[in-house]
């Protein structure tokens, strides 16, 4: 995964933050054009609850709907982060196909269809450094066995700073809608439902990250699938 940071951070250390648009040939689309707009994405806040629907695709947003956009299998893509991931924490990637008969403008997203794609955790020494925080865009590639069609692509910063209680991990999410040309003939594996694919007592989402340091890091979900 490609991560572009931002330089200077001061200003926004302690903000929230939101995925607003597709990354694709090196260029952003505009904000919520092919990303799903969430309800009160205004407030750049959180989901905390991993059973509610709202884990899958943020506030509201698996009814919602955005134009959908073609990308190459085995290309590289991604989503632009506003202002910056200003909180410590993995980020993740995981896609969904559009079962037949649907489309990404109208599919919800439900069942376990959901396959990770990308992933970035921290790096370890007399504290956690997490690679992801500071980054204003983040890019992934589509893996090259991914089978065309529509697609719901779906980006998640897990904000663990305050995650050594229940329900303290803040789950900044959107999802994307794409249509995968050139594809080939893979089996993604590993799939997972949102809500279902984690639990509030997961140790990847209940844990100090502060003190002690820890050594290991559980990554939440299931196995990247690389085709």
């Amino acid at each position: 995964m490609l991560l572009t940071p931002l330089l200077a951070l001061a200003s926004v250390a302690n903000a929230h933050y939101v995925f607003p648009s597709l990354i694709i040939n090196g260029a952003p689309t505009s904000e919520w054009k092919n990303v799903r707009q969430w309800t009160g994405y205004q407030s750049n806040g959180p989901v905390t609850d991993v059973s509610s629907l709202s884990i899958r695709c943020n506030v509201g947003a698996s009814s919602k709907s955005a134009s959908t956009i073609d990308v190459a299998a085995g290309s590289t893509m991604g989503f632009t982060a506003k202002a910056s991931i200003s909180h410590p924490g993995p980020l993740l990637v995981y896609m969904a196909k559009v079962p037949q008969g649907s489309t990404a403008a109208s599919w919800d997203g439900s069942g376990k269809v959901w396959f990770k794609i990308d992933q970035v955790g921290p790096r370890f020494g007399s504290s956690l450094t997490w690679p992801a925080m500071g980054a204003t865009t983040v890019s992934f590639k589509i893996p090259a066995a991914v089978p065309s069609g529509e697609y719901l692509v779906r980006v998640e910063s897990i904000a663990l700073h305050s995650a050594s209680g229940t329900n303290g991990a803040q789950f900044y999410i959107s999802c994307g809608q794409i249509n995968v040309t050139g594809g080939g003939s893979g089996n993604p594996t590993d799939l997972v439902a949102f809500p279902g694919a984690y639990k509030s007592s997961d140790p990847g989402l209940k844990i100090n990250i502060y003190y002690p340091v820890p050594t290991t890091y559980a990554m939440p979900g299931p196995q990247v699938w690389t085709g």
